[in-house]
């Protein structure tokens, strides 16, 4: 199942860094200047992957302790989770997934080698989660990860559940939410703003230009910038 976006409003978005979308919807949702986006730091290894748009497939995992599942029945959910990852939602997805452990968040990576060829295969661009990663160097090639750090092991990392409302790095997520990220962190983009978020966009970036273009010329000063933050404000 894909989403329902045009692709003039997929391009549109994915030309867009996650903080000029922030920016965007300060404008369009400003009940919303101080949610929907991550606001604890995430590790981004690799940092020069552009920004991705994808629908939120949520799960929630701990790695202290072993799952309280019997083999059988851990196979059963997993195996349900992974036709979850395929078909519970518009495609592509991305994985937001909370590390429920508390204090001891990242434990145990769940995301490596496997984990993140197994999900590109079934149509997910990338993870987002609190928890840690590892294999970087082995990791799906274009796949898209922030975490909340790097680690060796995976420990008991197992799945505790999935589809739910998660909250990760401060931001909460239900399934089937737009979600923008980049190395910067992620912000959840609400149902049918598509368009109104790039028109945002557009004119915050007319606006900063103005500002922008008076900082660099010659003999600079607060009178100029006066002039300059006047002339953006006239900008509709």
């Amino acid at each position: 199942m894909t989403d329902n976006l045009s692709d003039a409003q997929r391009n549109g978005l994915l030309a867009l860094d996650t903080p000029t979308i922030c920016n965007a919807l300060e404008l369009t949702n400003p009940e919303r200047r101080a949610r929907g986006f991550t606001v604890r730091p995430l590790v981004a290894p690799f940092p020069q992957m552009k920004p991705v748009l994808a629908h939120a497939r949520t799960a929630t995992i701990r790695s202290k302790e072993p799952s309280p599942l019997p083999k059988d029945k851990a196979k059963t959910q997993r195996l349900a989770y992974f036709e979850y990852v395929e078909k519970g939602g518009p495609r592509p997805s991305i994985m937001i997934m909370q590390d429920i452990d508390g204090e001891d968040r990242g434990y145990g990576a769940f995301w490596g080698e496997v984990q993140t060829n197994v999900h590109k295969s079934l149509g997910c661009v990338g993870t987002v989660t609190d928890g840690c990663v590892r294999d970087i160097d082995m990791m799906a090639e274009g796949f898209f990860v922030l975490a909340g750090s790097i680690a060796p092991s995976h420990a008991w990392v197992h799945l505790v559940d999935f589809g739910g409302t998660v909250n990760v790095a401060g931001m909460l997520v239900n399934s089937g939410d737009l979600m923008h990220a980049d190395r910067h962190g992620a912000v959840v983009i609400p149902a049918g703003m598509a368009d109104k978020v790039i028109a945002a966009a557009a004119l915050i970036a007319r606006r900063e230009a103005v500002i922008l273009n008076a900082a660099k010329q010659p003999g600079f000063t607060v009178e100029t910038l006066k002039r300059a933050m006047g002339e953006a404000d006239d900008i509709h």
